[in-house]
């Protein structure tokens, strides 16, 4: 069991107040979109999940096999350690270590060095143009294909929870469509709990099971399920044309 809990959630930088008394869930095993345009705070939501950024109010808790973990008295390491990985927006790889360099990386907690072969092979499987490019430099390969290496690390910490920032960002569409489908796939085949943060709406409905609208830092809309979010009206106005 992974589930993600965060209840009137306040975050910024500095003196700049970002996130104004957020909430949301994401259940065991479901795939829960983020969506809003660039600035509406969905990347600071995601820092603030991974450790990488301290909350002012509010909280945050991981719930795993009947324990309540709070993530924001945790450092970023102890959040990896919970099974916690994210994808960050701009990828953020090692650009002169190759691929498979990268993805060792990913295997940094314990219980995922104990499982390095298994993973290996699954990514493989997954993004089988990265057992192509194994040796290749990160840097030097196209940006669809650093989106796989960049989601194929994650995946390589064996998280329960993963965190997806953005993956559409400076892809094809075409690149877009598939990247979303593999992310799809990862909550079936690994049974990986997913929080994605994701500006084109019409390819994050296609995976999500329920999802969230962030505007100027607040929660403008929840649905109960995908169908209530494509036809929710600010959906319509804003994403849609309608």
């Amino acid at each position: 069991m992974a589930e993600l809990i965060i209840k009137d959630l306040v975050a910024g930088y500095g003196n700049v107040s970002v996130l104004h008394e957020v909430s949301l869930e994401v259940a065991d095993g479901s795939i829960v979109a983020l969506l809003g345009t660039n600035g509406n705070g969905k990347s600071t939501l995601m820092r603030c999940v991974a450790g990488l950024i301290k909350p002012t109010a509010g909280s945050i808790t991981f719930k795993d096999e009947g324990a309540e973990i709070d993530l924001i008295s945790d450092s970023p390491k102890q959040i990896v350690d919970h099974g916690i990985a994210m994808v960050p927006e701009g990828r953020r790889l090692f650009p002169l270590l190759t691929v498979e360099q990268n993805l060792m990386l990913g295997a940094y907690r314990k219980a995922a060095r104990e499982r390095i072969d298994e993973s290996i092979e699954f990514c493989f499987e997954l993004f089988p143009r990265l057992a192509e490019r194994r040796e290749q430099k990160a840097g030097s390969m196209s940006g669809g294909e650093q989106q796989m290496l960049a989601v194929a690390r994650a995946m390589m910490s064996v998280p329960k929870l993963l965190l997806i920032d953005e993956p559409s960002v400076g892809l094809a569409p075409i690149l877009v469509a598939q990247m979303i489908e593999k992310i799809g796939e990862l909550s079936e085949s690994r049974n990986v709990t997913i929080l994605m943060a994701e500006q084109n709406f019409n390819q994050a409905i296609k995976i999500a099971d329920r999802g969230y609208i962030i505007v100027h830092g607040e929660i403008a809309f929840a649905s109960k399920d995908a169908q209530d979010l494509a036809d929710n009206d600010m959906v319509k106005s804003y994403y849609l044309g309608a």
